[in-house]
């Protein structure tokens, strides 16, 4: 399986889900996510969301994969 998966190709009008291993970097998520499914925007996806403060917000975790966590990705 692959550090980083799509999961959603758009969630709303300006954002993605995406599904990685709990170490994946920022620059490795955006890597795949601007190669895998371009923005159409001038700044592409650039901002992925981790407010580990709230646990009911991003990420969370993989319900099928417990080494794995859900993160939203914003252009």
């Amino acid at each position: 399986m692959d550090r980083v998966i799509v999961l959603k190709e758009w969630n709303g009008l300006i954002a993605m889900s995406v599904c990685a291993v709990e170490d994946a970097t920022d620059e490795e998520i955006l890597e795949v996510c601007n190669k895998e499914n371009p923005s159409g925007t001038d700044n592409r996806w650039c901002n992925v969301v981790r407010n580990n403060e709230e646990p009911d917000r991003n990420p969370k975790q993989c319900e099928s994969y417990p080494d794995r966590l859900h993160y939203l990705v914003y252009c």
